[in-house]
């Protein structure tokens, strides 16, 4: 079900064709046709949306929606208003109401604003306890996220971590490739030996495979001493390829053979030493298309690519995006030292509506902007890094793959008006002028 509906208005036949056509969109409902009855049954009933008549009996709608704002400010408030009293709509708006629909009723239109404001209060309820959640939610060493994605890794990397297996993790920059690593080497039984990362595409060719396999003295110009390199480095533990995909062509057979034998040459040694080490790497390329166009080869790939590991992008992880915001929001406030307690539910929506093309790490570094900026005790819209500030999402649409949940052209309008309507606080002379029309378009508009 989508929700339970407390529905409130007055005459018998519309409460019994708003229950059934509810029911037919999966949501329960039950009515009243009184104010004072309908909100003495609230705390009994408890709903997900109140769904009101403004004109009632005995009390009307505008009191009703200032009655629950203060007792039940979770709870929104959808008002029903005739065709002709957009001024009583923007004053419900004013006093707290969440949204409202005119009659006479389009069922369709109903139930998205419903589900529109179910969603928002889910959403309200999650900020405020972020904390909490935050604490209860599912990790993995550092990896957090209640998402199906982020559970379905947590498992794998639980099957994999206390084995000896190659892996190759990836995953677009920034979605926690290296986190990934940390954890299965820290669930392993290296733990207790040395996790040695290395980045392949930070270093040109000559110095990567010094690196990496070390050098003997005089091996080249400034090699005044030795150097063991990183394979020894990590020697009983772990050591982590970032960037494979990057790693030179050249130097990729004396790699692959490091691995088979596990025995490697220093750089302008004679020797073979041997090592023992559990290899991790991560690429943000398309391996195999890398492998098809002969930049990566294939052998040194299989020997890789044991157990893959994909890392979901940031944008798939739904409000895994609250968590680990509240996560790093928590974290940069106590590295400032300022009381920053979470985000407003507008802060929130920025979030959850952006892309996020740096995963993990553009909305760490988004937070530290955040908690650094801000002059409350929760971050506002502002206070988020401008690129952010002025991404608009999916704005009035309804993002769904159901063709019965979109709306018209003229809905998408009619809720713009009034949303700048809300923003001018009423005031017909400013929304005309930020919606670039004459103020007597806006009245034709609005008596429309």
């Amino acid at each position: 079900m989508k929700g339970h509906i407390l529905i409130i208005e007055d005459d018998h036949d519309m409460c019994e064709m708003l229950d059934f056509g509810l029911s037919r969109r999966d949501f329960t409902s039950i009515s009243f046709t009184g104010g004072i009855e309908g909100i003495a049954a609230i705390q009994d009933t408890k709903p997900d949306v109140i769904l009101t008549d403004i004109n009632l009996p005995d009390i009307n709608g505008l009191q009703i929606c200032k009655e629950v704002t203060a007792q039940w400010p979770d709870i929104p408030v959808v008002m029903m208003t005739a065709f002709g009293s957009m001024e009583t709509a923007i004053e419900a708006i004013r006093v707290g109401a969440y949204d409202f629909i005119t009659k006479p009723l389009d069922m369709d239109i109903l139930g998205v604003a419903l589900k529109r404001a179910i969603d928002h209060r889910r959403l309200k309820l999650q900020v405020r306890q972020l904390s909490d959640v935050i604490e209860k939610s599912q990790s993995f060493s550092g990896l957090l996220g209640e998402s199906p994605a982020m559970k379905e890794l947590f498992s794998l990397l639980e099957r994999i971590a206390d084995t000896e297996t190659s892996v190759l993790i990836t995953g677009e920059s920034g979605a926690g490739k290296e986190v990934a690593a940390r954890a299965l080497h820290s669930f392993s039984r290296r733990k207790d030996k040395p996790f040695v990362a290395i980045n392949c595409s930070a270093l040109p060719d000559n110095l990567l495979e010094s690196e990496l396999f070390g050098h003997v003295k005089g091996a080249f110009t400034d090699a005044s001493q030795a150097r063991k390199g990183l394979l020894l480095e990590a020697d009983g533990g772990t050591l982590f390829l970032d960037e494979i995909g990057d790693i030179p062509l050249s130097l990729q057979p004396k790699l692959l053979r490091a691995l088979e034998e596990r025995t490697f040459r220093p750089v302008g040694g004679n020797n073979e030493i041997s090592f023992n080490v559990r290899v991790i790497a991560a690429t943000h390329v398309d391996i195999e298309r890398a492998v098809e166009e002969g930049r990566f080869r294939e052998d040194l790939f299989y020997r890789l690519n044991v157990i893959k590991v994909e890392m979901p992008p940031l944008r798939k992880r739904g409000t895994d995006i609250l968590l680990l915001a509240g996560k790093f929001i928590n974290d940069f406030a106590t590295k400032q030292g300022k009381e920053v307690k979470g985000l407003t539910e507008s802060s929130a929506k920025k979030l959850l509506g952006y892309e996020w093309p740096g995963n993990v790490r553009e909305l760490r570094n988004a937070m530290e902007h955040g908690v650094a900026m801000t002059l409350f005790s929760e971050i506002i819209p502002e206070d988020l890094p401008q690129k952010i500030q002025a991404h608009m999402g999916c704005g009035p649409f309804q993002e769904t793959k159901n063709p019965k949940e979109l709306v018209s052209l003229e809905e998408i309008s009619q809720r713009y008006i009034s949303h700048v309507l809300k923003i001018a606080e009423g005031n017909q002379t400013l929304a005309a002028q930020i919606l670039k029309i004459d103020r007597k378009t806006l009245y034709r508009k609005l008596q429309k």
